[in-house]
């Protein structure tokens, strides 16, 4: 797994979501390497590493114990992982597998749909999945960048595409191969079960503008995590670690330094 380190003290990991790679957490790494050893790696299949044997599956659950095993080389006992949208159901199950590789667990918007007693098995609207099944198409029909629009602009808001930096746009272009791949390994249903699985303290993050999807997600994991606190990013959608990374490393310094308190 590709990765870059910076700082020196505890180690605080970070894993990103769809079309993003290490890149993506450049702000976090920058901001909080003062205080901790911040490591951000690019899953397999993703940027840098685009040529990953064909037999190299692409699943979640494969993501969720690499994690575990890159931390278990890296050497630096368990360390605070931080995960975003796909990211953070990785991390949550990562934690939930390997719970002595991680010290702290933050999820910000974390992805997947979310089971609610009582109703039929969690999936996706056919809404979205019409809509995602749309970007692929567009992608593997050469046609990038109207695919990635169509799907960056469904899962934070309206425009954000557009919006995004330079920068932002490379990094998904670079990723844009991953995304037909990601939707034929859909993200499992978080249950109230598997949550008790989840032993360190946990800290919750959303934008005030994120989809109402990732909001009830983070609403449910509050209510079953037994160790949970919560924070929302004013005026900031799914990217709110981009939007306002002050106000995100804060949330993050913050818990980290609270629980080391205890």
């Amino acid at each position: 797994m590709p990765y870059v380190e910076v700082g020196d003290g505890e180690p605080l990991l970070f894993v990103h979501g769809s079309l993003c790679d290490y890149r993506y957490w450049q702000p976090q790494v920058a901001g909080l390497s003062k205080r901790y050893r911040c490591v951000a790696v690019s899953l397999t299949h993703y940027w840098p590493a685009t040529d990953s044997a064909a037999d190299q599956p692409f699943s979640w659950s494969s993501h969720a114990d690499e994690v575990a095993e890159f931390i278990a080389r890296f050497g630096a006992g368990p360390a605070h992982v931080v995960g975003h949208s796909r990211g953070g159901c990785v991390a949550y199950h990562f934690a939930r597998r390997h719970p002595e590789h991680v010290r702290t667990l933050t999820l910000a918007d974390p992805g997947g749909p979310l089971q609610i007693a009582g109703r039929p098995p969690a999936s996706l609207p056919e809404t979205v999945n019409a809509l995602r099944a749309k970007a692929a198409q567009l992608i593997e029909g050469g046609d990038v960048e109207a695919g990635l629009q169509l799907f960056v602009d469904s899962v934070s808001r309206p425009g954000f595409w557009a919006m995004s930096t330079p920068g932002f746009r490379r990094m998904a272009t670079d990723n844009a191969h991953t995304l037909a791949r990601q939707f034929r390994d859909p993200l499992p249903a978080y249950v109230p079960e598997d949550a008790t699985d989840v032993r360190c303290p946990v800290l919750l993050i959303d934008g005030e503008k994120s989809p109402d999807m990732f909001r009830r997600t983070v609403t449910a994991l509050q209510g079953w995590l037994p160790d949970a606190r919560r924070e929302t990013v004013r005026g900031a959608s799914h990217g709110m670690n981009l939007a306002h990374p002050s106000a995100f490393n804060r949330y993050v310094d913050e818990f980290i330094q609270t629980v080391n308190a205890r």
